[in-house]
């Protein structure tokens, strides 16, 4: 059987509808770039981004993760009430965001300092990211039943609401960078209403405290809260310290470049979205051919992401620079570095998948551990010898490193056939 023929018609189209409608979800916010770079400074620019690193940097916190405990446990339906699952996994969302919030009060005044957002609205990065552990817990459920179109119109709404709200309050009422995040808040927070009435309209809630439930989402949580933040660690290693060895008016520039290399993370993102349920039916199978055609399929992929990510950087600068307008017209020095930094995060994502399957998630905390340890100084280097674009490269270097001991770990918690030329002659069961 043909590669081609193996990657069958239903993951075929799950993936083209992934990718379509996240090309959409990225598409209106990249559209609205050239907006608000004519209506922001690159100091706007830079808070912004900030705020944005510190609602990623507690996320992690806030729900333990757990949300990924439900995806998994969907394929134990047989054993388990996941209605009663999740229920209890917005019980524990609650509770930890409940401590979260006075932690980040009390040191409120310490992170103005570090990351220039102002201390009086930091209460809303809380509510950002308890409304997006909400808003992940209903795309999830329709990932692993394969809604797609419903998991695209959903994104697609909420990222619409919110440009449309970005343009009244930074265009027309003239808020600044308060405008992008008021937007960014009122958005999130009406999908994330719309989403537990979804889940209630469904019948996905089941109110009922289950303490083994809660113990066994933490199980699973709990582990990857470490290879959480280390990966949120670092994505905002590079703009804490530009911000603090550079400036923030730089770190608002950079994050421009930034936001266009991230197409590759677009790209590969959207295709993981559709491979993993696909990709975990046919491990249940465990069939050793089936997982040979994985093996080369995987290969395939990643010759194909990086080749993308090269062209994106060979394109990008020649329509960034009257795109973005003259205050952000040395963004594009960044594209290429990022965009290869996420060709890697992309083969990243196709080995770690059997670490989830095989639930050894406290295994990839040694490995974002010790990438992030890695990272700090190698930022903090790059940034001193060659500006904020050492920056860049040092993200294309740590998620190089990630990528290679990730698969490294992935082939022992997991055994697949990764050498194709000696196993492809043998025949197994």
């Amino acid at each position: 059987m043909k590669i081609m023929e193996f990657i069958n018609s239903k993951l075929v189209l799950s993936a083209a509808i992934y990718t379509i409608s996240n090309l959409i979800n990225k598409a209106i916010p990249f559209l609205l770039l050239p907006i608000l770079t004519r209506f922001l400074s690159p100091e706007d620019y830079g808070i912004v981004s900030m705020f944005g690193v510190l609602v990623s940097f507690i996320i992690p916190f806030t729900g333990l993760n757990v949300h990924g405990a439900i995806s998994r446990m969907y394929y134990e339906q047989e054993s388990i009430d996941i209605k009663e699952y999740i229920t209890n996994c917005i019980y524990v969302l609650l509770f930890s965001s409940s401590i979260v919030a006075i932690v980040f009060m009390v040191s409120s005044k310490l992170i103005e300092r570090i990351t220039s957002v102002p201390y009086e609205i930091l209460w809303i990065v809380i509510l950002v990211s308890i409304s997006q552990f909400i808003t992940t817990i209903v795309l999830t459920l329709w990932q692993v039943q394969v809604k797609p179109l419903k998991f695209g119109i959903f994104q697609i709404s909420q990222t619409l609401l919110n440009m449309i709200l970005s343009i009244l309050f930074v265009v027309f009422i003239g808020l600044t960078w308060k405008g992008s995040i008021y937007a960014q808040v009122i958005s999130v927070s009406i999908f994330a209403i719309i989403g537990l009435a979804i889940l209630k309209k469904n019948d996905w809630l089941k109110n009922k405290i289950n303490l083994s439930y809660i113990k066994h989402a933490l199980s699973f949580g709990l582990p990857l809260v470490p290879h959480t933040l280390g990966g949120v660690i670092m994505t905002m290693t590079d703009r804490v310290f530009i911000t603090n060895m550079v400036g923030i008016d730089a770190t608002g520039i950079y994050t421009v470049g930034y936001q266009v290399g991230m197409l590759i993370s677009l790209l590969a993102t959207s295709f993981n979205q559709a491979y993993v349920p696909w990709l975990y039916s046919k491990l249940k199978e465990n069939i050793y051919n089936t997982k040979v055609k994985i093996v080369k399929f995987t290969y395939i992929y990643n010759i194909a992401i990086f080749l993308l990510a090269i062209l994106l950087s060979i394109v990008a600068p020649k329509f960034l620079s009257f795109f973005v307008g003259d205050k952000f017209d040395n963004a594009s020095i960044y594209v290429t570095w990022v965009a290869l930094g996420y060709a890697f995060n992309g083969m990243y994502l196709m080995v770690t998948n059997y670490i989830f399957y095989a639930q050894k998630t406290s295994y990839l905390a040694t490995v974002t551990f010790i990438t992030a340890i890695i990272n700090i100084p190698l930022n903090y280097i790059m940034i001193k010898n060659f500006g904020a674009v050492g920056a860049a490269q040092a993200t294309t270097m740590i998620y190089f490193i990630k990528f290679i001991l990730t698969w490294i770990l992935s082939s022992v918690t997991y055994k697949m056939p990764w050498n194709i030329f000696k196993d492809s002659g043998l025949e197994h069961k």
